[in-house]
């Protein structure tokens, strides 16, 4: 990322910064990987360790479904478009597919979080991407005002509630141990993003400037760390910055400021990569222009993911190598079988000139693994979906036949 800063913060680091009357402002140094990794530095009102009360919320676990290791390797749709809105954005959250790497999945919340409360993730980067909905991220660093399509990117450790507007909201979120940021090939040596990249510097929101908040009251911090949520309470609001600057913030990047990369035939998924993590990626499906070549196949060719699951959440428009997936649903192809365009689709892609689709998706470079909560929202007749009776409506039917005959239908 690059510098910013915001507020009042002293000539030198480390050296003394006072009020007007004459106390000292609290410094904190807000960093990863210990002392070499990205950070900022914060200036309090007060020290940002005066809590007088710490206790256990919750535990939290996200385990794998039931029968992940026993039973049969195939593809997977989990459609979440019929969920109700539930819970805060913390709350509410409904985990779906989980990893060692990264751990996703959808909320949708129904109200805002508790007056006074906050949350802190002390163990991951997270990020939301914004189906439907907007609002307010409001961070220790100061608010992100977000909306559709927005991917909201917050570093471990950043404090921070949701204060959505009015209306649904929609959003799928992930967490990661791992740095979430831009992917390494799209930087130079001094970080800026380089001229080949799909977005730019300017096209990274970062927190707006306010007012330190210098109010006392009751405020509660439920901090995510080491498998539980544990409250920290303090009797000073946590937004009290009267600056920060650094490299480390929270930010927002719209969906709508990929600029797409198109060539003469089809481009790999690689040139849709918006963020890289620890073991995986995540890209942007955009509206884009086609291939140009005379004889060009606009819908992707088959692919077999050797050693990546790969993930896609429909967010609109038509996806052109998909039938019968719904918007809000998930697709999961994962490592070691083949996957490409259902039947009727590469012939109908030719001649097109471009597409709507819009969707997220997200590369595992480690086997992901469904959770009870997605295989209770799957559909599975999905995997035979390919078959060339699909277009007819048949397949489903097939589907059923071959599950009715069991084991023996799959003959080795």
């Amino acid at each position: 990322m690059f510098y910013v800063q915001r507020g009042s913060v002293p000539h030198t680091r480390h050296t003394q910064h006072r009020a007007p009357d004459g106390s000292l402002y609290a410094e904190e140094l807000f960093g990863v990987e210990g002392f070499v990794g990205r950070s900022s530095l914060l200036y309090h009102l007060a020290p940002p360790t005066q809590t007088h009360q710490v206790e256990l919320l919750a535990k939290v676990d996200v385990a794998r479904a039931p029968g992940e290791d026993s039973g049969p390797h195939r593809h997977r749709l989990v459609k979440t478009g019929a969920l109700t809105p539930r819970g805060d954005v913390v709350t509410g959250r409904i985990p779906l597919f989980t990893n060692a790497d990264v751990t996703m999945g959808v909320v949708l919340p129904s109200g805002p979080m508790a007056p006074g409360s906050f949350y802190r993730n002390g163990e991951a980067d997270e990020m939301l991407f914004v189906h439907e909905g907007s609002g307010i991220v409001a961070t220790v660093f100061g608010p992100l005002r977000y909306g559709p399509g927005d991917y909201v990117v917050l570093p471990i450790g950043t404090t921070w509630r949701l204060e959505p507007d009015a209306g649904p909201q929609r959003m799928l979120w992930l967490e990661t141990p791992g740095e979430l940021e831009p992917p390494k090939r799209y930087r130079n040596d001094y970080g800026q993003l380089l001229e080949h990249s799909p977005y730019y510097q300017r096209d990274i929101r970062p927190p707006e400037w306010v007012e330190p908040h210098a109010e006392n009251g009751d405020f509660t911090i439920a901090v995510k760390a080491r498998g539980k949520l544990t409250a920290y309470r303090f009797g000073r609001h946590p937004f009290d910055l009267v600056g920060w600057d650094g490299y480390l913030w929270p930010f927002i990047f719209n969906i709508g400021d990929f600029q797409p990369i198109t060539g003469r035939v089809h481009q790999p998924p690689p040139v849709h990569q918006t963020f890289q993590g620890r073991n995986f990626v995540v890209c942007s499906f955009v509206p884009r222009k086609f291939d140009y070549h005379p004889l060009s196949i606009p819908a992707p060719y088959n692919h077999s993911n050797i050693n990546s699951d790969e993930i896609i959440y429909y967010v609109a428009g038509n996806f052109m190598s998909r039938r019968g997936v719904e918007i809000s649903s998930f697709t999961v192809h994962p490592a070691g079988i083949p996957h490409g365009p259902h039947p009727g689709t590469v012939e109908a892609s030719i001649g097109k000139e471009g597409t709507d689709e819009l969707a997220v998706m997200v590369d595992t470079f480690n086997p992901l693994w469904l959770t009870a909560e997605a295989t209770a929202l799957e559909d599975d007749r999905y995997p035979y979906s390919w078959l060339p009776s699909a277009d007819s409506g048949e397949a489903a039917g097939e589907a059923e036949r071959l599950k009715e005959r069991g084991p023996e239908a799959f003959p080795d």
